[in-house]
């Protein structure tokens, strides 16, 4: 018999071959969840799926991903059920990119680079996974988690485009629960604040211990702590959860 929270059910996590997408796969995994590692990182989600723990008879695949190719998505999402022999039950839009600049340097392409991953991309993960739960004979109920960021709620200096992506996001979070409602389609947003992944590393000390002071926990968090909180949204523990932004922030933008 396989216990664990998550067990016998299907989640897709974008952005899983590093950082907090990382994370939630091997933390979904633990509690018996069969994973699709999505990326387009070919070589860091293979190295994703063969790290996750198959001890609940669970099993995973990686599939290449390019969030901002709608046809993708789409063969992605069908590819994870044919592989895995079922319907996603939770998906996980992690997938994340940064192109820090001020405002008055920032480029046309940083803008759109970042606002094509960032959020356009939950978009078409969002639209189709939902598409997949409540379209045709087998409706089932299911779980999206979106990705924001506190600096989605406020703001952050070199950050225009991240943090106007990561506010869309939230917005979009809020708007696909209100319209999936009815389906027992549940979608939340997690805000993570200041956490020890890649795309944090190249910050300087002086910076890192600037911005550690400012945190009421002061300190980082780690991917894990973000992943638990996903882990949450994803387990029947939140049945009655959706709409909802749950900060992961140490208490930054209290």
């Amino acid at each position: 018999m396989s216990f664990g929270r998550l067990a016998g059910k299907v989640a897709l996590v974008t952005g899983g071959g590093s950082g907090i997408g990382k994370a939630v796969c091997k933390v979904f995994a633990n509690e018996g969840a069969s994973v699709a590692v999505l990326d387009v990182n070919g070589d860091s989600i293979l190295k994703t799926a063969e790290s996750l723990s198959r001890n609940h008879g669970n099993t995973h695949c990686a599939i290449p991903l390019d969030v901002t190719s709608q046809d993708q998505v789409k063969n992605s999402i069908k590819t994870a059920e044919e592989t895995l022999g079922k319907k996603g039950d939770v998906l996980v839009n992690s997938a994340g990119i940064i192109r820090d600049n001020l405002l008055l340097k920032l480029t046309e392409s940083q803008f759109d680079d970042v606002l094509n991953v960032n959020l356009k991309g939950t978009f078409l993960l969002a639209q189709e996974f939902a598409r997949s739960l409540v379209e045709g004979d087998h409706k089932k109920p299911g779980s999206i988690i979106n990705l924001s960021s506190i600096v989605g709620k406020t703001g952050n200096i070199g950050q225009t485009n991240y943090a106007a992506s990561k506010a869309g996001v939230i917005g979009l979070t809020k708007t696909i629960a209100l319209e999936f409602g009815k389906y027992n389609v549940r979608c939340n947003a997690v805000l993570p604040g200041f956490i020890l992944t890649p795309m944090t590393e190249g910050i300087p000390d002086l910076i890192i211990e600037k911005l550690e002071g400012s945190i009421p926990l002061k300190r980082r968090g780690n991917p894990e702590e973000v992943a638990n909180v996903c882990l949450f949204l994803a387990s029947n523990e939140s049945s009655y959860v959706t709409g909802t932004c749950l900060e992961v922030a140490g208490g930054l933008g209290v």
